[in-house]
């Protein structure tokens, strides 16, 4: 196949996840979830101004989005590619299209029909007890994960780019700004949104200028390990405070920004029209490169399907769904935004660089890929294309890279602490919301410091996040899939996506574990074993559940609410 112009790429790709977005969400949304813009959301049921808060849809969109997104949809796509730019863009584009969008869509609407609750508490009540305590050994496992591993991925990042550290902090203080004028003052969202992206980029353009850096050592922690001790202490107090205050206005305004980056990528792309230098299928790969089928699929995680979003959308943004008719938006859009930053990492790590020997160079082994080579590649790209310096195009794309992942870092602890509170429920112990973050923040902070002062430890668990991850989405569709069957809807568009990623996810499982096996890695093998035999009990009890809806008389439609169940305004 000849080397395809990197704009043919984006055009198509681009254009596959809109028609998603206007055709396919559309079907889904009236024919197989069948939102209700008259269902009370739980939001306005249980309005308490810190975690249930009617939220305008373009805002908690950003707060959705950027939640999800992190540093994931980067990293995953910048090392499959080291299999080829065609087997990454055909996943991520049919993933987003048929798989994401659905499942996020889905995991909205059926935790707005249970009062908001989390996913794992709707495994409880749709596949039983045993079903929910093994569901929440997997979501703790995940988050533990991504909470860990972002906090190293940040880290490095504002160690290896210190023009990215003042807009990175920086952002917080804008947030805060543009909480008070949207919920205190009341100011038009429009010009809120125009004055604080001015002030974010302002920032990056000061950032670059002024590059920070910490001391070599402090209290014996070298300046990564220094960056984790302030970010798990910024992600505690922002999981408490109300989500108004910092974590809506931060996820919107940062979306806001992020999409505009996103649009710099794009454009330089489209004026510059570089070359994906990368072949379609990499037929000369290196010796430590695993088989593509299955870990390309678990390999790119988020970007094509994430079970982390169900666990955002049914966590936090459930909670401030105005109308559940603005799930099809949240939910179905914020998957194709992180497709499109997915699709925008492979044109940056394929069409970023000169020749083909200088791409073969930088993908000489499995993990040479990540974050970085999106810098540098897109980076690349945006000076060429739109004239930016490197330096401040490589800022630009850095800063965007670390306000994903902070965003998804912060709502981690969030849920985790939701679910160390439920497992307290299941346990009969009351864990407040202090000692349920206490106990999020310490197990990760001492997992991440736990091979050394630099926090490499957070990234020790990583290889076991794409499969989890995947194996989790699996899950969450078989509950959607419980739930349209008992009330005998269309289930086939969440059931066979459902299927292919188990088998995925379960088969990358049993290779993994093959592998730590071989490596004597008795941590990440006892850890896989745990992970397996969980997610294929929970999978024996949806199968179960789903066999016996066939007992179970039919839930009630829309059309059956009661007055209490219907949103009245005014």
């Amino acid at each position: 196949m000849d080397a395809p112009n990197s704009l043919v790429l984006a055009v198509i790709g681009v254009a596959m996840m809109l028609t998603g977005y206007f055709l396919y969400s559309k079907f889904l949304a009236k024919k197989v979830y069948k939102l209700n813009a008259e269902f009370k959301t739980p939001s306005h049921e249980f309005n308490d101004g810190v975690d249930y808060v009617p939220t305008n849809r373009y805002v908690l969109w950003g707060h959705h989005f950027t939640s999800v997104a992190g540093a994931a949809p980067i990293v995953g796509p910048a090392v499959a590619v080291i299999w080829g730019w065609l087997p990454a863009f055909l996943w991520v584009t049919i993933g987003t299209v048929f798989i994401a969008g659905m499942h996020d869509m889905g995991a909205l609407w059926a935790s707005q029909r249970n009062k908001g609750q989390s996913i794992g508490t709707l495994s409880g009540r749709y596949i039983g007890p045993r079903g929910r305590n093994l569901f929440l050994v997997v979501v703790f496992l995940l988050l533990l994960m991504v909470v860990c591993a972002f906090a190293v991925v940040i880290s490095n990042l504002l160690v290896a780019q210190p023009g990215a550290v003042i807009p990175t902090w920086g952002a917080l203080i804008v947030a805060l700004l543009v909480g008070q004028a949207i919920y205190r003052f009341r100011m038009n969202l429009l010009l809120v949104t125009a004055v604080g992206v001015v002030a974010l980029y302002a920032l990056i353009v000061l950032g670059d200028s002024f590059p920070v850096t910490l001391p070599d050592e402090f209290l014996g922690l070298n300046p990564n390990g220094q960056w984790i001790v302030l970010l798990f202490i910024y992600a505690a107090v922002a999981s408490l405070l109300p989500v108004w205050v910092l974590l809506q206005p931060r996820d919107y305004i940062n979306g806001v920004q992020l999409f505009i980056g996103l649009g710099i990528l794009y454009g330089a792309t489209l004026i510059a029209t570089p070359t994906v230098v990368a072949p379609a299928i990499n037929n000369n790969l290196p010796e430590d490169a695993p088989s593509i089928v299955p870990l390309l699929f678990v390999t790119i995680a988020c970007g094509a399907i994430s079970g982390f979003h169900g666990t955002v959308a049914t966590g936090t943004t459930s909670k401030q769904l105005d109308r559940e008719t603005d799930a099809k938006f949240v939910g179905y859009f914020g998957a194709v935004g992180e497709g499109l930053l997915a699709l925008g990492a492979i044109i940056a790590c394929t069409a970023g660089f000169q020749t083909v020997a200088q791409w073969e160079e930088i993908y000489s082994s499995f993990s040479a890929g990540g974050v970085p080579v999106f810098v540098e590649g897109g980076g690349a790209i945006v000076n060429s294309g739109l004239g930016i310096p490197v330096s401040l195009s490589a800022t630009i794309l850095a800063t965007m890279a670390v306000l994903f992942a902070a965003t998804t870092m912060d709502t981690g602890v969030r849920l985790m602490r939701f679910v160390v509170q439920e497992i307290g429920e299941i346990a009969k112990v009351r864990i407040n919301i202090y000692a349920g973050t206490a106990v999020a923040v310490l197990v990760a902070g001492a997992l991440t410091f736990s091979q050394g002062a630099d926090g490499s430890g957070g990234m020790l668990i990583w290889p076991l996040f794409g499969t989890t991850n995947q194996l989790l989405a699996a899950l969450t569709m078989g509950i959607i899939t419980v739930m349209l069957l008992r009330k005998r809807r269309p289930f086939l568009p969440v059931l066979i996506p459902m299927v292919f990623v188990l088998v995925m996810s379960l088969y990358a499982a049993l290779v993994q574990i093959g592998n730590f096996f071989q490596a004597e890695n008795w941590l990440l093998f006892t850890l896989n074993v745990i992970i397996l035999v969980a997610g294929t009990w929970v999978l024996v009890e949806s199968v179960v559940a789903m066999l016996a809806t066939r007992k179970q008389d039919p839930e009630p439609e829309d059309d059956a609410l009661t007055p209490d169940q219907k949103l009245t305004t005014g």
